[in-house]
């Protein structure tokens, strides 16, 4: 597999593991009654703060059980400033460089920047997917080679889905030049190979080519009788006598029946009478199999009239003239050859496909006025995505349940998605959401704000959808150097260690031992760790231990016994912070 290589990679490929674990703080809450100081429990986040940092932060809950990602990253054109869709130079990102990369830092071009900035967020942001989830990456031509290699390289080529082509803009324009560019890409990968999009809904056009010409129970059209395959599946390959002509009608070379040869007799037989005989005819089927007439399946009979010619075409007539024909019919009439009747109640929805058009999906232009409305006609963010982008990519990729991620949260459009879908269908998807520009607060927690509440006045007041978030920012780092950091809660820290050891999200158990972490695969967890005090694992501390299991780990700052006398009890001693510090 090709592999993209550039100056300073070797520094950042495995940089998320350095990346300082911080806690969140809950900064405020807001609802449909305002904004306030006390938690509200919503599990809608916006986060104020580098989202690389924020993405190592959110691990110990979400690891694994994010449905779908759309990013919007910096699309890297050249422009100064950190803005969205402009280049890596903002102060921030450069000290980071300079930290990360080192004097190597110095001689990179702007493509480098960019995907030593890209790449530590991406692997965090694939870690965070679920087995069943998907990333949608928006990005245009400048990026877009670069970003495809670092995608197979973090999810695995066998995990690329589509490049998307989106028609970002309705119309041309005047003074344009060149080759114009009106669509931008969604680069899309899942978490494990074979992932499958959920269908749309139908439209009244597709609808449309459903007739019902025989009255027939519901809506049909016209459909293949043949399917790919006669050379491996030969016992599907065989003759069926016309009824109104008494032709052998044979499927197309390459080709076999759609249904299994009992099937089709049973169906057959809803014309007049037929049975199984065989015609030696192995000469034919082996010209519609493809193969040698010797590497022929033997013994495969054809559905032929059991009656004459003459009945068996004033029954089928009959059959016609009635109305309600058979699953396959004949053309023309009855005259012509066998097609196959598709009903339209076990059609479902139509597939999406890689060409997202600005009627279904809205447009840049569309977006800015959106963003107008929203801010009393103030202009606050250059380079919004319509909310129905994102509605489309979550029809596409989420259920009502979904939780949704957008780490380069901009002025706010995913919640806005999110929460519009919940009100439409009174799901229950959840966002969380990482802008790391002062911004933060004043354009992306405000415009969602306004959309709970409602936004606009008299014909142009948009009511508002409900719902709520909490602000946060990042915390204190877990670790100060070698020591844990003493203004980190202890219960943030507990749940940090039990998130590393287990993978799975923190719940506090009730009573008991006040150091139990809790019991995942018959192995217990205790956290013997004072803020105050030293703490020391010996046999005072196990005569506490009450909890049953196979196996214990027991984190604290030293230990009195021997490690040959804890591995016959079956315990394994980690010390603090040594054994947590680089997890």
């Amino acid at each position: 597999m090709p592999t993209l290589e550039w100056i300073g990679k070797s520094k950042v490929i495995n940089h998320h593991q350095d990346v300082p674990f911080r806690v969140l703080e809950r900064k405020y809450s807001f609802d449909e009654n305002g904004q306030h100081d006390e938690d509200n429990g919503s599990e809608n986040m916006i986060i104020r703060g580098d989202n690389l940092e924020a993405l190592k932060a959110l691990l110990p809950r979400y690891e694994g059980r994010v449905k779908c990602i759309y990013i919007d990253p910096p699309y890297n054109t050249g422009n100064e400033g950190w803005v969205y869709n402009d280049n890596v130079n903002d102060p921030k990102i450069k000290k980071w460089l300079g930290e990360v990369v080192g004097k190597e830092g110095e001689d990179l071009t702007r493509h480098d920047k960019w995907l030593c900035m890209m790449y530590p967020r991406l692997k965090l942001l694939q870690k965070l997917l679920a087995d069943d989830g998907v990333i949608f990456i928006s990005i245009d031509d400048t990026e877009y080679a670069n970003l495809k290699l670092i995608c197979d390289e973090i999810f695995g080529s066998n995990c690329f889905v589509s490049n998307i082509s989106w028609q970002r803009t309705y119309s041309t324009r005047n003074d344009s030049k060149g080759i114009v560019n009106e669509v931008e890409h969604l680069v899309v990968y899942s978490k494990l190979p074979d992932w499958n999009p959920n269908k749309l809904p139908r439209t009244a056009e597709m609808d449309a080519k459903y007739k019902n010409p025989d009255n027939d129970r519901t809506l049909w059209r016209t459909d293949n009788a043949f399917a790919p395959g006669a050379a491996t599946h030969q016992g599907m390959v065989y003759a069926i006598q016309h009824p109104f002509t008494g032709k052998m009608l044979y499927p197309a070379n390459g080709r076999c029946w759609t249904f299994g040869q009992d099937q089709m007799l049973e169906i057959m037989r809803g014309w007049c009478e037929y049975e199984l005989r065989d015609l030696n005819d192995a000469h034919e089927r082996a010209v519609v199999c493809g193969v040698p007439e010797s590497d022929v399946r033997q013994g495969v009979q054809a559905i032929v009239l059991s009656e004459s010619l003459e009945i068996s075409a004033q029954k089928a007539q009959a059959v016609y003239d009635r109305g309600q024909w058979p699953r396959f019919f004949f053309t023309k009439g009855g005259k012509g050859g066998i097609a196959r009747k598709t009903y339209l109640e076990n059609v479902g929805g139509k597939l999406p496909t890689n060409f997202w058009a600005f009627t279904e999906t809205g447009h840049t232009d569309e977006a800015k006025k959106e963003m107008l409305a929203i801010f009393d006609g103030k202009a606050t963010f250059d380079t919004p995505k319509p909310h129905r982008l994102i509605e489309f990519v979550l029809k596409v990729a989420g259920n009502e349940n979904a939780l949704v991620l957008d780490s380069f949260a901009g002025s706010g459009t995913t919640a806005h998605a999110v929460l519009n879908m919940n009100k439409a269908d009174g799901g229950h998807r959840k966002f969380i959401l990482v802008e790391m520009m002062d911004y933060a607060d004043s354009i992306t927690a405000e415009r969602v704000k306004r959309v709970i509440r409602g936004y606009g006045e008299g014909k142009n007041a948009v009511e508002g959808t409900g719902g709520n978030f909490s602000f946060y920012d990042l915390g204190e780092p877990l670790l100060v150097g070698d020591c844990l950091n003493e203004a980190v809660a202890p219960e943030k820290i507990r749940e940090y260690i039990w998130f590393m050891e287990t993978k799975q999200p923190y719940a506090p158990p009730c009573g008991g031992n006040p150091y139990y972490l809790g019991k995942h695969n018959s192995t217990g967890y205790y956290f013997y760790y004072e803020p105050q005090r030293v703490t020391v694992l010996d046999y005072t501390f196990l005569s506490t231990i009450t909890e049953k299991a196979d196996g214990t780990v027991i984190y604290a700052d030293r230990c009195s016994i021997s490690e040959d006398k804890l591995a016959k009890i079956g315990v394994t001693f980690k010390k603090i912070p040594r054994d947590i510090s680089r997890l």
